[in-house]
């Protein structure tokens, strides 16, 4: 029979579930032999057809289904007693299957036996069930019957296997079989299983299908182990039975270990099996998983399952075939659906799977978290793991946890999803809420990474789902804007606007959500309004000619209310949402295309709507100054930002130029007429003009006018001012450049007149005169200093790029006299406490500290209204000497002179004019546009002169000098620190407006953060220059021993000034290249280019070099600049720009120890007076840099035993104010921040030492004992300090601190000493002897912390007692292990303050005593060990009892 089966195999299969199907519509059970005889005859005389008969079944002729007049459970047991006492039995067997046989020769017979039986009527309405066996079927319920009728069968089966199906659809072999499943009991199942097998082996392919399924309804659970080992032999010879195979394999009851062979055989062909045949593959690898094979299953899974390589190709094929006929297209469409249809099946399995099993969840989980390489990555793994989020509601914390840690480290990127979303998008939308949930989700975060992966998440989403999911995925956008959360807001924004871009028809069925953030305007900031009336515009006016214009028209309506509003807060809003509006409207479309003439017709159109909404917002601005200068700034940051068309660009620049012209303009000969308190001057001119030409800005009597008016009150409300106000002259100017600039492709030719025009102003500079002046004087020239500074800053941002040296050289001039003026300004805003100058920025982030009138300006409603500018005490400034750092740490938690807090009371301080720095009025000044700083490749700081003439006839030259470098190096310093330092790491105050925090930067913020760094890449090589000067400067000076104090040969300002811009330089290259975008993938070639200029100036660099040799070289350039540094702050950010860039590191560990040197040599130096004074600015400075020192050093504890050993003693000897010799910066003040530092870095360092183990080597064990005596040296060093230095701070590091040690000695050290005790007993005890000091003074501690009730110190005490109890029991169990018990004693510690005197102030009955380990490291002294084991028994206990006792005392 073997030889049959090895014989007879063969295989294909086709169309087992169209048979099944129809049988299905008839009977389930229809069994038969074969007819008796071909002849109809319904009446016979065999015994087979008297024996039916009799026990109650009629046999039928013909098409006609046999009738069964009683139940079937009656008929079989008459058929059976009729058989069993009929004379003959049992050869009446014999003879009754001989009579069936005969019957059933006959096809319509046998066809009649296998399909039901006819039920009587009668019979059914009594039963009341319409199912009936077939005969066939009943008779094989007779177990005397039933081996002769499966025997009949198989028989019969052969002669139908090849044979066609019948008209109606009845396949006879199929129809057999059947009989043969779900039988109540199995006479013979090995028999029967042999007989199946035989025929699975001998039947063709579609056949084969049919007979492997059925095998599990058909035989007993007794056979399920020789069916599987049958099955993976056919398994081997014949793939295309793989399927039914593997389905039948999962209904079996099989060993787990063969599964496990039959699943690697299995996984190896899973690469190359058919698309359909995947979903049972796969279903039957899950279900063959185990808790102890499911990660390696599942691991091999992932990497062998490739949907792509069955899609792809599909889709290929669609496109290819669009070439073909209609004909062969429809088959390939029809080809690409059933495969999807697959996926999604696979897919199925796989959540089915997931869902009810945990292990395969875990597992999948486990094995995508522990890929590491970015390449190794695939979309299956992005669409699992939102498949876990949505699935499984046990794994959903682990699932996002995994997808952050992914996104963080770059491992998915858009590219991968965009890829996981075009495959296995029909899969992704039956979860979209999930999606949406997870993206939600994310958008929480602070990392921006994260919050970029969730816009992605929603952009796909809406790209690839159906529109019921593009309206969810709307709302949820809508919701993040409207929810109050700035970052969110805005990242909701950006999604929204590049949809509205790419998908303007699907986003206009949407419009109506969009329009429901209108509502919410009143909390958003102006970039955020300018976002949101851009995508409503876009929708509004990307329509097709002929469609409503609904949107329109709601636009028009809400801009028009704004616009007319009372509250000056919404007609802001209006100002910035018709002007976005006209944007939209009048942007250049004359693009290459068919349609150019609809158009250009279009675009006609909008030009005259553009010119009526801007006159409208003209006529409702022009009465307030306010609201006409946020009108004209905005409108400049239109033309920068977009190409206007060429009509409307002619129009608004010759309206502007026009009225520009007529407000602020005059002739030079013109002699300003008014009654003005200080003598009219044309001032800061730069050329000498005669009395017949030339231009003047009419500043002063312009203001003067104003101001006379408001302190007169002259001008009410509703007075019509034809002249314009003097207080946009400077957004005025900006919209009027930029103009003429976008007309004539950034020539300002025309208007160049107004750079070197003068101004009609008094003599500016107080000189002694300041004293004399009135109130009102002080504050009209403090205005007029502010305004003509405003002016200038402008003027500087429109001309900084034109490329003409006459025109570089007047840039230079007006930057010296932008130095001038804010020295100027510093001096009036110093005595004048009240004065609050006018708002240069008007938007938003401004509007809740602006005064506002609807009139003119007046001092007098400015010092009414609900602000007050911040007057703070400059840390930094051009005129005084102390450091820049301060200031800038107090501005994060104070980024901009808001609100009335502290804003008067620190204009003066102890000193009593205290000098005021400008970077505390952001608010009040111009924006320098990034732009200006291209004006650092115009010279070198000090005595390098511009290579450029003023006139051909002058000899006269300009150059960069330290001022005007530092000037421009401050404020670059504080737009990186805004725009390139995270949110999150700022400080932000409480009860501080959110917006605050960007007074002073709205141009920056309108634009990218790569576009900033970029601009800031392309200044490298400048400020290398710089900073390379200040570098030559300084060596000079310290080459002749020159400092400060050197009064005749050093200029200390000077000096100070030179020393700032040395700290900004290094400020702004910290600041570049600790951006954390440069992780992105996108902008790993500005980093490139950035280290390249580095390098570069070491030595020529090659193309392409690697990034680990950029960062080497740049490394080395920027360290040599340490011997020049000028400041300890200097030097502090000198090391931060090193490590930064040691983060781009590969291989950090080579230059730590440089790092740690260069930190070292900076602690080792004696900084110039005023360096170590007492103030929080340097204490955390000083901090910052030991930690970098101790962090970096290669030996730790070595470092703190030489600060600890050498430099603490040094200071304890030395006199009062002095300090170390060996580390300058440690004195009396200082002493607490490395006292502190060293205790935490000491814990980090003995946490971080691995526990050895008894299978380390001895030498291994050597160094982990040399280690731990280390250690414990130092922090024997450190605790006896507080005997010296015995302050709250210095206490409470020992308690907090001390404890940890001593618990990081219990987890690390205790196990070495156990297995190392026998060999190094000496050293073991010295070592247990040390620290038994060290932990007496602890303890000393605890009891001076509960004598002075200080609650500071004395809520650590339980917590180091519970410690220090653990160490005794500890020691204990490790002299026992080692059998050394007699070098353990115990006795009563008594409690002690500081100083070592007993506090005598507890119950002497009862005393609170703790026991400590005396252990001794001699063999004499363990010699002299009286205490019996017995009594260090009752000592022991006798001790715990004592130390609870103290610790419920301690805790009260």
């Amino acid at each position: 029979m073997v030889s049959k089966r090895r014989r007879l195999d063969s295989g294909e299969r086709e169309t087992l579930a169209e048979d099944a199907s129809k049988i299905m519509k008839q009977s389930l059970s229809k069994l038969a032999k074969k007819s008796h005889d071909s002849h109809e005859v319904e009446e016979n005389g065999s015994i087979f057809v008297r024996l039916l008969k009799a026990s109650g079944l009629t046999l039928k002729t013909g098409e006609n289904q046999n009738q069964l007049g009683v139940d079937q459970i009656i008929f079989q047991r008459k058929l059976f007693q009729a058989l069993r006492k009929h004379p003959s039995y049992p050869k009446v067997i014999e003879e009754f299957v001989n009579g069936l046989e005969s019957y059933t020769e006959d096809c319509d017979n046998l066809r009649n036996c296998l399909l039901s039986c006819e039920r009587l009527q009668d019979e059914e309405a009594s039963m009341g069930t319409f199912y009936s066996k077939s005969l066939i079927k009943l008779l094989l319920g007779i177990d005397i019957l039933q081996p002769a009728i499966i025997k009949m069968l198989f028989e019969k089966v052969p002669q139908f296997l090849f044979e066609k199906e019948s008209s109606d659809g009845i396949n006879m072999s199929r129809l057999i079989i059947n009989q043969l499943k779900w039988l109540d009991r199995i006479v013979d199942s090995k028999d029967l299983t042999t007989q199946m097998l035989q025929l699975i082996s001998v039947a063709p392919v579609n056949l084969q299908h049919d007979f492997i399924t059925s095998l599990p309804e058909i035989l007993g659970d007794s056979q399920h182990a020789t069916v599987g080992k049958e099955l993976s032999q056919l398994l081997m010879q014949n793939t295309s039975l793989t399927v039914p195979i593997l389905d039948v394999f999962s209904s079996l009851q099989l060993d787990p270990k063969f599964l496990s062979e039959i699943r690697k055989v299995v996984m190896g062909k899973l690469s190359s099996v058919r698309l359909e045949d995947l979903p049972v593959i796969v279903k039957f690898i899950l279900h063959s998983v185990t808790d102890t094979t499911s990660l390696e299953v599942i691991s091999e899974l992932r990497e062998k399952l490739n949907v792509q390589h069955f899609i792809l190709p599909s889709q290929v094929q669609a496109s290819q075939s669009k070439l073909k006929n209609k004909g062969s297209a429809s088959s390939s469409r029809n080809q690409e659906n059933s495969d999807k249809d697959c996926v999604v099946l696979v897919f199925d399995v796989i959540k089915s799977a997931i869902r009810y099993e945990k292990t395969i969840s875990e597992a999948w989980i486990k094995a995508i978290e522990r890929i590491e390489s970015v390449a190794e990555h695939k979309a299956l793994d992005v669409a699992m793991l939102l498949i876990f989020y949505s699935t499984s509601t046990q794994t959903k914390k682990t699932t996002e946890k995994v997808l952050r840690n992914k996104i963080q480290s770059g491992c998915i990127q858009e590219q991968l999803l965009d890829s996981t979303f075009s495959t296995h998008y029909l899969v992704l939308k039956d979860i979209c809420p999930s999606i949406l949930l997870l993206a939600q989700t994310l958008f929480h975060s602070q990392d921006q990474r994260i919050v970029l992966f969730g816009s992605l998440l929603y952009k796909h989403a809406f790209k690839f789902f159906d529109t019921y999911c593009q309206q969810e995925v709307v709302g949820a956008l809508v919701t993040h804007v409207c929810s109050g959360n700035e970052a969110e807001a805005d990242a909701a924004l950006d999604v929204l606007l590049e949809l509205t871009v790419l998908s303007s028809s699907a986003m206009r069925l949407n419009a109506v959500f969009v329009k429901g953030i209108l509502d919410y305007l009143e909390n958003m900031s102006p970039q955020q309004i300018r976002k949101i009336f851009c995508i409503l515009s876009t929708l509004a006016f990307s329509q097709q000619p002929g469609t409503s214009n609904h949107i329109q028209d709601d636009m028009h309506l809400v801009i028009r209310k704004q616009l007319s509003s009372t509250v000056f807060k919404y007609k802001l809003i209006g100002i910035i949402g018709a002007v976005t509006m006209a944007g939209v409207m009048a942007e250049d479309r004359c693009v290459p295309s068919n349609s150019s003439q609809r158009r250009a017709e279009l675009t006609s159109e909008q030009c005259t709507q553009v010119t009526s909404l801007l006159q409208l917002v003209h006529s409702c601005t022009e009465h307030s100054p306010w609201a006409s200068s946020l009108y004209y700034d905005e409108f400049a940051n239109l033309i920068q930002e977009r190409k206007l068309a060429s009509k409307t660009l002619e129009w608004v620049g010759q309206t502007i130029f026009n009225d520009f012209q007529d407000a602020f303009v005059v002739d030079f000969c013109a002699v300003p007429e008014g009654d003005f308190p200080f003598p009219v001057k044309a001032l800061y001119g730069l050329e000498e003009y005669s009395t017949q030409d030339g231009i003047v800005i009419n500043l002063l009597p312009l203001y003067f006018q104003e101001f006379v008016k408001d302190v007169s009150q002259v001008t009410s409300q509703e007075s019509r001012q034809k002249s314009m106000s003097s207080l946009c002259l400077a957004s005025h100017f900006r919209l009027l450049r930029l103009c003429v600039a976008r007309q004539h492709n950034g020539n300002l030719d025309e208007i160049d007149g107004l750079l070197d025009c003068p101004l009609f102003l008094p003599d500016l500079e107080p000189g002694e005169k300041l004293e004399s002046m009135s109130a009102k004087e002080r504050s009209l020239m403090c205005t007029l200093t502010f305004l003509t500074f405003n002016w200038f800053r402008e003027v500087v941002n429109a001309f900084c790029q034109q490329t003409s040296p006459e025109m570089k050289g007047k840039v230079l001039n007006r930057l010296k006299d932008l130095v001038e003026l804010q020295e100027i300004l510093e001096t009036y805003l110093a005595v004048i406490p009240d004065y609050v100058p006018p708002f240069a920025n008007v938007d938003l982030d401004t509007l809740d500290v602006v005064p506002w009138s609807s009139s003119t300006v007046s001092a007098k409603n400015r010092n009414k209204a609900k602000m007050g500018g911040r007057k703070q005490k400059a840390d930094s400034s051009k005129a005084s000497s102390t450091d820049t750092l301060p200031t800038e740490d107090a501005s994060e938690c104070d980024p901009a002179p808001s609100g009335k807090s502290q804003g008067d009371k620190e204009s003066t301080g102890k000193e009593g004019k205290s000098s005021v720095s400008l970077q505390n009025y952001r608010g009040f000044l111009r924006e320098l546009d990034i732009e200006v700083f291209s004006i650092l490749h115009s010279g070198l700081v000090a005595k390098f002169i511009l290579d450029t003439e003023m006139h051909t006839e002058a000899t006269e030259v300009v150059q960069l000098g330290p001022a005007e470098l530092l000037f421009l190096l401050e404020d670059l310093s504080q737009k990186l620190e805004n725009i390139l330092t995270p949110s999150c790491a700022k400080r932000i105050c409480f009860f501080k407006n959110k917006g605050n925090r960007n007074i002073g930067f709205s141009h920056l913020h309108q634009r990218s953060v790569q576009d900033i760094v970029h601009c800031v890449v392309q200044l490298l090589t400048p400020m290398c220059n710089h900073l390379e000067n200040i570098h030559n400067y300084f060596q000079c000076l310290g080459a002749e021993n020159l400092s400060v104090d050197d009064e005749p040969r050093v200029n200390a300002q000077e000096h100070h000034t030179m020393a700032s811009c040395y700290q900004k330089l290094l400020q702004v290259l910290h600041a570049l290249f600790a951006w954390k975008g440069f992780t992105h993938h996108s902008n790993h070639r500005l980093l490139r280019s950035a280290l390249e200029v580095l390098s570069s100036r070491l030595k020529q660099t090659e193309k392409e070099q690697p990034l680990e040799e950029l960062v080497s070289q740049s490394f080395n350039y920027l360290q040599n600049f340490h011997q020049s540094i000028p400041s300890f702050q200097c030097g502090l950010y000198l090391l931060r720009l090193l490590m930064a860039l040691l983060e781009k590191s590969a291989v950090p560990t080579q230059k730590k120890e440089k790092l740690a040197s260069l930190a070292k040599q900076l602690l080792c130096r004696a900084w110039p007076h005023g360096e170590k004074v007492k103030n929080t600015a340097f204490n955390d400075h000083l901090h910052d840099l030991l930690c970098i020192y101790l962090e970096h050093t290669d030996n730790v504890l070595k470092a703190i035993e030489e600060i600890a050993g050498v430099g603490v003693p040094e200071l304890v000897n030395a006199p009062k104010d002095a300090s170390s010799s060996t580390f300058p910066t440690l004195t009396r003040h200082t002493f607490v921040i490395f006292f502190r530092v060293m205790m935490a870095e000491l814990e980090k360092t003995v946490k971080g030492l691995q526990a050895g183990t008894a299978a380390d080597s001895q030498q291994v064990h050597e160094e982990k004992l040399l280690y731990w005596n280390m250690a414990v040296r130092d922090f024997s060093i450190l605790i006896n300090l507080m005997k010296v230095f015995d302050s709250y701070p210095v206490l409470h590091a020992c308690l907090k601190y001390g404890r940890h040690f001593v618990e990081a000695f219990l987890k690390q050290c205790m196990p070495l000493l156990d297995f190392s005790f026998r060999k190094h007993r000496g050293d073991i005890l010295s070592l247990l002897e040390t620290l038994q000091l060290n932990t007496r003074l602890l303890h000393h501690l605890c009891g001076h912390s509960k004598i002075h009730q200080d609650t500071r110190l004395t809520k650590h005490v339980p917590l180091l007692k519970k410690s220090l109890e653990l160490l005794v029991c500890r020691v204990k169990a490790m002299l026992v292990l080692n059998n050394c018990r007699e070098a353990f004693w115990l006795g009563t510690l008594k409690n002690r303050d500081l100083q070592g005197e007993e506090i005598i102030s507890q119950n002497p009955s009862s005393p609170e005593s703790t026991a400590e380990d005396s252990e001794d490291g001699t063999a004499s002294h363990v010699s002299r060990n009286r205490a019996t084991e017995d009594g260090d028994e009752e000592a022991s206990d006798g001790q715990k009892d004592q130390d609870s006792d103290e610790s419920d005392d301690s805790s009260d």
